[in-house]
């Protein structure tokens, strides 16, 4: 069993809890690096709209059209 296979085995016996627990284990993380990385936020608007967008393509084509 590879590792993709394993997550989404172990993936399935998360509840509603958990995710929302993950998510903010994601937002907090962020909070992290920006304090040890000040500069990142020294970047225009228009930089982290196109990351968003470049992040975002492949979970938004799977959800709406496959």
């Amino acid at each position: 069993m590879g590792l993709i296979e394993w997550a989404n085995k172990r993936e399935k016996q998360l509840d509603i809890f958990d995710i929302g627990l993950t998510k903010l284990t994601v937002l907090f993380a962020t909070l992290l690096i920006v304090k040890f990385l000040p500069g990142i936020v020294s970047l225009e608007w228009y930089w982290y709209l196109a990351a968003a967008i470049v992040v975002a393509i492949r979970p938004m084509y799977r959800f709406y059209i496959k």
